[in-house]
Parts: structure tokens; C-alpha cells; sequence
């Protein structure tokens, strides 16, 4: 071999050294991989998810512990850790058709088990009531953990019930569930009130007048607008996503967007794969029913333990992903309501509120610990660091300060319900 040839073969060799190792690290890149720049800028955030069932693991299943990591569901402490997770709002639900003082009881019940989640836990969980709290807690390297109550019948038709929830900590009230109560329309059931009756308007006004969250998300397209002409106080949608993308009732218009917006609130994109994706609801709703009535049948045969219920669920929904007869869900149509939303409403009126631990997760965000991913993905989309902080937290932090703020004054000038 000529002195010339051998230079050109080390040359070539040497090259191909150089160009192995990031061969090789592109290859070998976990599918949850994030940047840099969206690993710090998501440390940097306050995260905050307004939705999750998992208080309804702490009641039921006694084996669980938020402690430890768990090989089911979506929420415990280690993979909140891994995902960033600042804040949680734990969802106090008792279905639609528990009503009168068994609804009371259960409430009571899911209250105290997530108080108790987080006296268990001072080194990790912290109970937050305010803003202040959520921010404190942060500081401290400690999950805030917030209530927001799903659900008006759980109240009874009893504004004294609404203050004692209050007083006990719940920061937000989903003024219906699947089903009507005696005061407000959900979005699916048929009509019977035309929105918000008489007390139903007195409910939006005390809860003002308390700093609670009016939440809209399950309500009748009326009540929702009834709510709007009424409140003092930004709103929430506490856990829903686009109609324009799947059709469910569920979902918010971009009428609704657009006046949660002007109302200064925030919708908080929901991850239910039937939420997300317009073929996997048709698909869905075709093999098992509505989402109350495959909801029903599951509870029947979960004996009334609703931790079975919404994992049961989600396990059949994977399973049926997996073997073709449901389509498949991606963790990408996050990515594109939230996108939607943004657009339609702008990045100050967009927030996360999963449904964890309650709804059948789309593939790629089967947990707390994928969360990153979302920041990842809305920073390649060309977003602003300033608007993935708000999407991801400071939006919701922002109208918990308003609703403090209405509820103070209202304090001051001696309003009553």
C-alpha cells in the first residue's frame, strides 16, 4: 500500500471515529429523551395539573401507597419527582348517581384520605389552599397538593355543605359530573333546568365570594354561558380539550375558548384518549357505549370501588389499542389541543389537567414522569419560554391569585351570596 493510500485510509478512519459516537448516541436515544433547553426550562417552571383521580386509590385501595413508585396508574410521589410535577389538584368525585348523604359521606371520606396523604408525607407533600402555597412549596423542593372538588350534587343542594368543603380545603367545584343535579344541565344529560336555576346561580356567587373555583369542565354548553354572565371571578375548565378536533360534549367550542379568554380564565387540556382523538371516541363508543355508560358497566363489575373502575378501564382501552380494535392514541394530541387551544384563545388562557389515575392515558404519557415531554414538544413547535411557563403553571397560578383576589374584596365590602 502506497505511504499516500495508507494517509488517505487513517484519514478515513479517523473521520469515522469522530462521526461513530453521535452515530451511535442518535440511535440509542430513549423515545423519552428531552433537550437541554426543555429539561431546564421545565426545572425552572412551576408545573401544575389541575385533574387527577388518584384520591380514589387513597380511599379504596388500601395497598397503595403515593409514597412508592407503583407498577399501575399514573400518579405516586417518585414519578411526580421525575416529571417535574409541582402542584396536583386531587380530584374529590363521587359519581353522578351517589347522591344525598352517601355523596356527603364519600366526599368527606376522599378529603380526608388525601389530608391524611399529605400528613403522612411533610418531607414531600405539602397541603396548598393559595397561590402563595403552590409557590412556597416549590421553594421548598416539596408537591403542593390541592382539592378541587368534581361534582355539585356532592354539596346536596346545602350552601352550608359548600362553605364546610371550602373550609376543608377544596380550591375548585366542577358544577356537574355525567349527570344533571337539581340545579345545573350537564353535557351529557339531556337538559332539564335550561343552564343554571335560581340556586345554581346562588352556588357561582358564594363560591366567588369564598375564593373557590367556578370549574365549567362537564357542564351543559348553556350552563357554561350562564356561569359566564354571572361570575365575578375567572373560571376554569379544569380537565378538557377541543371539540374542533374530537366532538365530544365534554370538550370546549371555540366559541367556548374564546370566552373563557375574555372572561380571563383557563381551559386545562384533558389526556382522556377519547378527549383527544375523534376516531378513538367514534371507535370507542361503538365497541363499549357512551363514557357513562361504559363507565356504569364498569363500576357494576368493579363492585363500587372506583379505583377498579378508571384503571380497569384504562387497561381494557390499552389492551384494545395494542391487539387493533381500538385505534391507536398518541401523547402527540396533547401537543396539538393544546396548540389549538393557543390559537384560538391565546398562550395566557391554556393549562394541563391530565385526568391521571381516571381516564385511559394515550400512548407515550402513561404517567406523571412523561410531563417533560410536553415542554419538549411545545419548544420545538417554536414557542416562547415565557409562554410554555404559563401553559405549563403560571396560568393556573395567575387565576387562583384572581379568584383570591375577588374573594377578598368581596370580604371587605361585606357581599353576601
Amino acid at each position: 500500500m502506497s505511504r499516500m493510500r495508507k494517509h488517505l485510509v487513517r484519514a478515513g478512519l479517523a473521520c469515522a471515529l469522530l462521526v461513530l459516537p453521535a452515530f451511535v448516541a442518535t440511535q440509542s436515544a430513549p423515545a423519552d429523551a428531552v433537550s437541554a433547553r426543555a429539561k431546564q426550562l421545565h426545572d425552572r417552571a412551576i408545573v401544575i395539573d389541575t385533574h387527577a383521580d388518584t384520591p380514589q386509590r387513597l380511599f379504596f385501595d388500601k395497598t397503595y401507597d403515593i409514597a412508592v413508585r407503583q407498577k399501575n396508574g399514573n400518579i405516586d410521589i417518585p414519578r411526580m419527582r421525575e416529571g417535574g410535577l409541582d402542584g396536583l389538584f386531587f380530584s374529590i368525585w363521587v359519581p353522578s348517581d351517589v347522591t344525598g348523604p352517601p355523596a356527603v359521606k364519600r366526599a368527606m371520606d376522599l378529603i380526608d384520605a388525601t389530608r391524611e396523604a399529605a400528613r403522612l408525607h411533610p418531607d414531600q407533600l405539602v397541603l396548598a389552599t393559595t397561590a402563595a402555597d403552590v409557590r412556597r412549596a416549590a421553594a421548598e423542593h416539596k408537591i403542593a397538593a390541592l382539592m378541587g372538588m368534581e361534582g355539585g350534587h356532592m354539596i346536596d343542594d346545602d350552601m352550608r355543605l359548600l362553605r364546610l368543603y371550602a373550609a376543608l380545603g377544596v380550591r375548585y367545584m366542577t358544577l356537574t359530573h355525567f349527570k344533571n343535579n337539581n340545579w345545573a344541565d350537564s353535557s351529557t344529560d339531556k337538559p332539564a333546568h335550561n343552564g343554571l336555576t335560581a340556586f345554581g346561580k346562588d352556588v357561582v356567587r358564594e363560591m366567588n365570594r369564598l375564593g373557590m373555583m367556578v370549574d365549567i369542565s362537564h357542564v351543559a354548553d348553556k350552563t357554561f354561558f350562564d356561569v359566564l354572565a354571572l361570575t365575578r371571578a375567572p373560571v376554569i375548565a379544569s380537565h378538557s380539550s377541543s371539540r374542533v378536533i374530537a366532538n365530544h360534549p365534554r370538550n370546549m367550542t371555540d366559541d367556548m375558548l374564546r370566552a373563557v379568554a375574555k372572561n380571563g380564565g383557563v381551559v386545562m387540556i384533558n389526556y382522556h384518549a377519547a378527549f383527544l382523538s375523534e376516531e378513538f371516541r367514534v371507535a370507542s363508543e361503538k365497541k363499549s357505549g357512551s363514557v357513562v355508560a361504559s363507565m356504569a358497566a364498569l363500576s357494576k363489575k368493579c363492585g363500587g370501588d372506583e379505583a377498579c373502575t378508571t384503571m380497569e378501564g384504562e387497561r381494557i382501552d390499552h389492551e384494545a389499542m395494542a391487539n387493533g380494535t381500538l385505534p391507536k392514541v398518541m401523547w402527540e394530541k396533547i401537543i396539538e389541543h393544546i396548540d389549538h387551544a393557543v390559537k384560538v384563545a391565546g398562550a395566557d388562557h391554556v393549562g394541563l389537567g391530565s385526568d391521571f389515575d381516571g381516564a385511559t392515558m394515550p400512548l407515550g404519557m402513561e404517567d406523571a414522569s412523561k410531563l417533560p415531554k410536553i415542554t419538549d414538544a411545545l419548544l420545538k413547535k417554536g414557542y416562547s419560554d415565557q409562554d410554555v411557563e404559563k401553559i405549563l403553571g403560571g396560568n393556573i397560578l395567575r387565576v387562583m391569585e384572581q379568584v383570591e383576589k375577588v374573594a377578598g374584596a368581596g370580604a371587605k365590602a361585606g357581599t353576601q351570596p
